[in-house]
């Protein structure tokens, strides 16, 4: 098997970069994949911040699949699916959302069965709700307040031992009044005893945070992480952008900046690049703009949207990473979008598309990803392929009634419950929560 694998990496790299036709013809390829959806609840998705981290869970023990979605006001509801019976259950309202589209739901479950809930009141506190019994999400849930830690964002996983990680962002002036407001680092609290107890990164490491700036002169000091990964060999692959006020001064968000990308070992607690340079427990500026930077992109607004976008996905193809990101047009044109794929010396990046907002990805087999994708104010999914970390096909359309936002892939998913769409609302007000949620997967017969 190592000799296959040694020969199969030889000829990935003598490969050569080709370009690929044009991603948005999906419709030649409808029905090479035969995914099947089912509407599990409709007309009550709100808009959502969520990245595609820790959307839901299947649990081997039970049988069933557990997801979870935001509702009206940004509320968190979960749903179970019986494999057994082959049957969805009602949506259970567990947690307050506070109306902002910020504090979505990510979870996971403990290693005693019990569901996570966690929830980063924008700008606040850290939230977990827990289930009230291992292996289900029916009842009243257990609120608890981890920290008010200036909390957005949470990106939960759970390592091979149990212990439990919770990455997300801070907002440091809420928390001392004088910082600038666009500084905004990434930390992270850990639980070794199924979310009981939590200790901060700070505590652990000593370090201020664990991914961040102060004081670049372009004032890009706010991570954005897009996505968030957990390999089966335990290293968390991550890809970011930069945010900030730019040369103009300090604001919020006024602009996005270039594509990083890192891995994190829970076991030392260690950031690496690509290369496999040893960055310690902190990534400072320094760090990033040596040796993780992935595409450099430019300080502007085009067609008036942050660019790059919020979220980028994060994948590997025999041991080497490759990302998939996306910019607005400077010509007023459609999105443009990119894969950046690590050769073994240095980033590689393509235009593979256009007009698309890749939302996750999922691998397929050895050498092959599937990436959901949607078209702004249309309906259905488009799925594509990406072989080798390279090379890029379009797969098949899965339809579905109204526009999706967001899909996030469930942890070690059992179809037909493979991923979760939430369906757009049609105003972004959180009040407004009239998007479907679906479940698409392949039939199990």
């Amino acid at each position: 098997m190592t000799r296959l694998l040694r020969g199969v990496m030889s000829a990935v790299l003598l490969l050569p970069l080709v370009a690929v036709p044009s991603a948005n013809a999906t419709a030649d390829a409808q029905g090479k994949a035969g995914f099947a959806v089912t509407t599990t609840a409709q007309g009550v998705a709100a808009r959502s911040d969520r990245r595609p981290v820790a959307g839901g869970v299947y649990d081997r023990k039970v049988g069933k699949t557990f997801i979870s979605w935001a509702g009206r006001y940004e509320d968190s509801y979960v749903q179970s699916y019986d494999h057994r019976e082959s049957t969805w259950s009602s949506p259970n309202r567990i947690a307050d959302g506070a109306s902002d589209a910020h504090n979505y739901p990510t979870m996971v479950q403990a290693r005693d069965g019990h569901l996570l809930i966690f929830r980063g009141m924008h700008n606040v506190e850290l939230r977990m709700s827990r289930s009230p019994r291992p292996h289900s999400a029916d009842g009243v849930w257990e609120e608890t307040l981890i920290s008010k830690n200036a909390a957005t964002y949470p990106m939960p996983f759970v390592t091979r031992d149990g212990t439990i990680y919770v990455f997300y962002r801070e907002t440091t002036r809420d928390l001392d009044g004088t910082t600038p407001t666009d500084t905004r680092p990434m930390l992270y609290v850990v639980s070794k005893d199924n979310g009981r107890t939590w200790k901060t990164s700070t505590e652990l490491t000593g370090d201020r945070f664990a991914i961040g700036s102060t004081s670049r002169a372009d004032n890009m000091n706010e991570i954005y992480i897009g996505q968030l990964r957990q390999e089966d060999n335990g290293r968390v692959r991550i890809v970011y952008t930069l945010a900030g006020g730019g040369p103009e001064g300090n604001k919020h968000d006024r602009y996005h900046r270039n594509i990083y990308y890192t891995w994190f070992d829970p076991q030392n607690r260690h950031f690496y690049s690509a290369s496999g340079k040893d960055l310690g427990t902190q990534i400072d500026d320094a760090d990033q703009e040596k040796h993780l930077k992935v595409a450099e992109t430019p300080l502007t607004l085009p067609n008036g949207v942050k660019s790059p976008d919020y979220i980028q996905q994060v994948g590997t193809t025999l041991g080497r990473p490759f990302l998939l990101w996306f910019t607005g047009d400077e010509a007023g044109g459609p999105l443009r979008n990119y894969l950046s794929t690590w050769n073994g010396r240095g980033w590689e990046t393509k235009e593979v598309a256009r007009g698309l907002r890749t939302r996750e990805v999922e691998p397929v087999d050895l050498l092959t990803w599937r990436v959901y994708a949607t078209e702004d104010g249309k309906p259905n999914v488009n799925t594509y392929l990406v072989r080798l970390g390279r090379f890029w096909s379009p797969e098949t359309v899965i339809p579905t009634a109204k526009p999706v936002q967001r899909v996030e892939v469930v942890e070690n998913f059992r179809d037909p419950a493979r991923a979760i769409f939430s369906g757009a609302s049609s105003d972004r007000d959180v009040a407004v929560a009239d998007g479907d949620i679906y479940v698409a997967g392949f039939s199990r017969r």
